[in-house]
């Protein structure tokens, strides 16, 4: 089949990457009518992943719904450093888990003993549950979510929580503000309301040595350390420059 005409549509509409991208809406369409249905549907602006049903990441087909934020390359960087700093058989929670992603690419990873996610989003808990058949998938407000019973027993809390600030969302890509829900995406006047949040209760919910790993910009980087220093956690800063990714980790002390 000769994808030029679709390539030539979506590079006008100002997809980056319009080949791979044509060749993915070719192969999820049954008919040539429903692939220019998909390519209609993109060039409104449409993020590719919801079209597709999917997002790759960390080398997984991850399941991707309507509303649900999809999750980003860079955020791998957090996974890698996340089993990195995991001891044998953890206890893993993937707050603000949104699809699940960061929990299921974890587990693909390194096995965890047990995997618990948490969403304030009833659609992101929906499709994260898709994500994570194995794991305990709960809904409610960051902490409010989780059972009693995991208290102090958290070995690595993982939460890719929103850090845009307020005023800078307008100046999202549409598929992401228009898309994706806004509170994914805002992160509160300076983008750090959520992690100021997490940071507070992770304490209370890590083990001994466990460790709390957020995403930031290099920017932020330095205050969300501070922020993890003043609710009692040893900070330290991760780079990945190839990926554009920054990981505050804040570990508890033994």
């Amino acid at each position: 089949m000769d994808i030029s005409p679709v390539v030539s549509r979506l590079r006008a509409a100002g997809c980056v990457f319009a080949e791979d991208e044509a060749d993915l809406l070719v192969a999820a369409a049954a008919t040539p009518a429903e692939l220019d249905a998909l390519v209609d549907r993109r060039v409104a602006g449409l993020p590719l992943e919801q079209l597709l049903g999917w997002a790759e990441f960390h080398g997984l087909r991850i399941s991707v719904r309507p509303g649900v934020f999809v999750p980003r390359h860079r955020t791998e960087f957090l996974v890698d450093v996340a089993v990195s700093l995991a001891p044998p058989d953890p206890v893993v929670l993937d707050l603000c888990c949104g699809s699940g992603a960061l929990g299921a690419a974890f587990a693909a990873a390194l096995r965890p003993r047990e995997l618990h996610a948490a969403d304030v989003d009833a659609a992101s808990v929906a499709c994260a549950r898709v994500n994570l058949p194995d794991a305990h998938v709960h809904q409610g407000d960051l902490y409010d979510a989780l059972p009693s019973s995991l208290r102090g027993r958290v070995d690595v809390l993982m939460a890719n929580v929103p850090y845009v600030p307020s005023d800078a969302v307008a100046t999202m890509p549409p598929e992401a503000r228009l898309h994706e829900p806004r509170v994914a995406l805002d992160g509160g006047p300076d983008g750090l309301d959520l992690a100021r949040r997490v940071a507070a209760g992770a304490p209370h919910w890590l083990a001994p040595g466990g460790t709390l790993l957020v995403e930031s910009s290099d920017r932020q980087a330095p205050v969300l350390a501070g922020i993890f220093t003043a609710a009692g956690l040893i900070p330290r800063v991760h780079d990945a420059d190839e990926l554009g990714a920054t990981v505050v980790t804040g570990t508890t002390r033994t």
